[in-house]
């Protein structure tokens, strides 16, 4: 019994973004099946950010202090690249105040943890994109309101104090909550670890949805440019993340993690942070983000997990 359940966890984890695409397009075509997750979109970022910190010993960390440069270089590809990708994007397509603010949001916001599974699944090195995802996402609570004020300011007025406070609270205490029940209740996180990426899955599945629900009349209305900036603002992340380990001499395992860390963010935070201090408008990004991130990341992994690792030349 508990094999088939560990078989059907695996399955909802590996294709999560099917799972996503299904109920999006079913929130889409009726938005009252999926409208009531919006006033817990917080609460349940907060317990996926929780099941994080339950996956991370303090050891985990040692790697920032083992590997500064490799940390370094990808927190400043991830904080360089995706906030002005976002910044070009929404000039380039002129999109309005509201949906800019929305993909300026994405662009600033850390990686998701959506990305650690990624990188498992395309053998790339998991426990560089662990700490990476957890070094950009402290690094957030000061970056995000700082970044989002600079650019996003020029379309909307932006509250860095209030950004910075609901950081801390959906991201930053929830995932220390973790570690620590992680180092005082090992027996009974240990036995939850295998349930979580599942359960982060249908956690964030159930979110997308519900951001989408609320948004279904401004989606099916809305420009095709918003849809193309989503895409090209994953894309070329992704690939500007594979590009720079290369450039930087990155074995393939990490080449590919740095793919995923850069392309994929925690666009569930950007979407909770447009509807707390925006509007639903600023929302869409978001929204789309999640489903198209989980779309094009499974594709992605699959195909570097069907491709032999190789090595770089020095």
């Amino acid at each position: 019994m508990t094999s088939l359940i560990l078989r059907v966890a695996s399955t909802i984890t590996r294709y999560m973004g099917v799972l996503i695409l299904v109920c999006s397009a079913l929130a889409l075509w009726k938005p009252e099946l999926f409208r009531w997750v919006a006033p817990y979109v917080t609460p349940l970022l907060g317990c996926i950010m929780f099941g994080m910190g339950m996956t991370l010993r303090l050891k985990d960390f040692s790697l920032v202090f083992s590997q500064p440069r490799a940390l370094l270089l990808g927190l400043m590809a991830q904080f360089v690249c995706m906030p002005l990708l976002a910044f070009a994007l929404c000039n380039i397509f002129s999109l309005p105040p509201d949906l800019a603010m929305g993909v300026i949001l994405v662009g600033t916001a850390p990686g998701g943890t959506a990305s650690n599974v990624l990188t498992f699944i395309a053998k790339g090195d998991v426990p560089y994109s662990v700490a990476l995802t957890s070094l950009t996402t402290v690094v957030a609570l000061v970056l995000m309101p700082v970044l989002t004020w600079l650019l996003g300011g020029v379309w909307v007025p932006v509250d860095m104090a209030g950004l910075f406070i609901s950081i801390l609270k959906i991201v930053v205490i929830p995932v220390l909550l973790g570690i620590v029940a992680h180092r005082y209740l090992a027996g009974l996180t240990n036995s939850a670890l295998p349930f979580l990426p599942p359960l982060s899955a249908l956690t964030i599945t159930l979110v997308v949805a519900g951001i989408i629900a609320i948004n279904a009349h401004s989606i099916l209305g809305a420009s095709v440019s918003i849809f193309l900036v989503v895409v090209c603002h994953n894309l070329l992340g992704m690939a500007f993340g594979y590009a720079a380990g290369r450039m930087w001499k990155f074995d393939e395992a990490r080449c590919r993690a740095l793919c995923f860390e850069v392309g994929t963010q925690n666009s569930g935070l950007a979407t909770a942070l447009a509807l707390a201090h925006f509007s639903p408008v600023s929302a869409i990004a978001g929204a789309l983000f999640s489903v198209w991130q989980n779309i094009s990341g499974a594709l992605v992994s699959n195909y570097f997990h069907g491709s032999e690792i190789r090595q770089n030349k020095p």
